[in-house]
């Protein structure tokens, strides 16, 4: 195994370093020659239509993702780049992902693709509907922790590291130093962006294994309106601020029933990409803790509008430059929940090991049992057992879209919440998201069969 990998990692950074090196040269074919590799390299791990694909839209010359990766070539700086392709590409993605699989069936387990984790509570905004202020502002991981966490992971293969909060920016220099030690990882954060500052960017630009996504919540009156005065302005400059320094950098989006077309409209878009944003994760509101407003969750038909309107702004075919992930309506390219440790997990600045940033329960902490444990915990077993949750992937959610799942598996294997300020019973968590859940399947179900029918090789069956 070790020999596979140091052969497999080299001829990786050998033909990173000949595409970066002629990047105006023969960038296509450079391209062309990665996909060829990765899946003589990856076998049978994913199907071969998906590299078919990857070599369609390389040839065609018209193609927006095909200038997008052109320009991501151009634009971010080669030692972030080339980490950033080494370590989410072959580490996490390739060897990775092989160890992986290898090590779900000797440990008859899940093991995730990725680890969240908090290495604070902490905070300094007070955003509305946030669900990590429901554990108040005096946790912490330490360093050690974290590090013993990463060590673990590794040897099962997970290289995929990201970090939440709280703000994690409070604890920047402990982060920039499990980049530093753990050079064969990714490293991602979300952040408020309100403590990016030109020293973080030159630390970020040396270890060039980190990125950010920024939260914010639309144009400046909506914005501010969930995370403070000001907030907009801050998180403009540190766009501006990560662009001059070339680094890698998405944002992170709630949309509620207040800003989802905001959030899905051009004009936005426009800005984005403007300020050098590549990516962005969409995040459906949560009614997470005894004080979330119910009033903030999408109804079907704006919960439709932002599924349609993320369909076209990142379809092959018009639509604008900017890679969108869709956390709750892109189930289907997941087969489902990637909770669990199914494909990630989430450990608190406390310590507990649950199965998703949403789902505040646990019945191992860190602390105390290995991470191999923390993943055989029941509540997990009872994930691996459960998912998919429905066979239609737009309902793929235990919580929010099939919450008579959530209550059984909290209560089957006695599973504690997590929240140390105001612990919220499973009955009433499923008591606000049961009447959304209802009123989401009719429209889930339309959807799903218009994706069946769309689809050329049924993802149906």
């Amino acid at each position: 195994m070790n020999l596979t990998y140091a052969a497999g990692r080299k001829l990786f950074e050998k033909t990173i370093d000949i595409l970066l090196n002629y990047i105006n040269k023969d960038t296509k074919n450079n391209l062309l020659n990665l996909v060829d590799w990765t899946q003589k390299f990856m076998g049978g791990i994913f199907q071969e239509k998906y590299y078919d694909k990857a070599r369609e839209l390389l040839n065609d010359n018209q193609n927006k993702w095909r200038a997008y990766l052109e320009s991501a070539l151009k634009d971010i700086d080669p030692h972030v780049l080339r980490t950033h392709v080494l370590n989410l590409g072959y580490e996490a993605s390739i060897y990775g992902l092989k160890k992986i699989h290898k090590m779900r069936e000797v440990h008859k387990c899940n093991i995730p693709w990725a680890i969240l984790m908090d290495p604070t509570s902490a905070c300094n905004l007070s955003c509305t509907g946030c669900w990590s202020a429901e554990y108040g502002h005096n946790l912490n991981l330490t360093f050690e922790e974290m590090d013993d966490i990463i060590n673990q992971g590794k040897e099962l293969g997970t290289h995929f590291y990201i970090f939440a909060g709280g703000e994690p920016l409070v604890r920047r220099d402990d982060i920039i130093k499990l980049c530093e030690k753990h050079k064969d990882c990714a490293f991602h954060a979300f952040t408020n962006g309100t403590l990016i500052d030109e020293k973080l960017c030159q630390d970020m630009q040396r270890v060039g294994n980190l990125s950010l996504a920024i939260s914010i919540e639309g144009f400046e009156a909506a914005n501010d309106a969930r995370r403070g005065k000001g907030t907009f302005n801050r998180i403009m400059k540190a766009f501006d601020l990560l662009k001059e320094y070339k680094l890698l950098y998405g944002t992170s989006i709630c949309y509620t029933s207040q800003n989802y077309k905001d959030v899905t409209s051009d004009e936005f878009y426009d800005m984005l990409i403007d300020k050098g944003v590549r990516f962005s994760w969409y995040f459906h509101y949560m009614p997470v803790g005894n004080d979330a407003k119910v009033d903030l969750l999408p109804n079907k038909e704006q919960r439709e509008y932002v599924y349609r309107r993320i369909k076209e702004t990142r379809a092959l075919e018009g639509g604008k430059p900017i890679f969108l992930m869709d956390f709750q309506n892109d189930g289907r390219f997941t087969k489902g929940c990637i909770a669990g440790g199914r494909n990630y997990l989430h450990i608190n600045a406390n310590g507990d090991v649950e199965p998703c940033v949403f789902i505040h329960y646990s019945s191992a902490n860190i602390r105390e049992v290995s991470l191999l444990e923390a993943l055989k915990q029941p509540l997990f077993m009872a994930y691996k057992d459960n998912i998919p949750f429905n066979e239609n992937h737009l309902r793929p959610c235990p919580m929010l879209e099939n919450p008579e799942f959530i209550e059984k598996m909290v209560k089957e294997t006695n599973a504690k919440s997590t929240d140390l300020q105001s612990p919220e019973r499973v009955e009433d968590l499923v008591a606000k998201t049961k009447p959304y859940a209802e009123q989401w399947k009719d429209k889930a179900d339309e959807l799903w069969k218009e994706i069946c029918e769309e689809s050329k090789v049924s993802i149906c069956n």
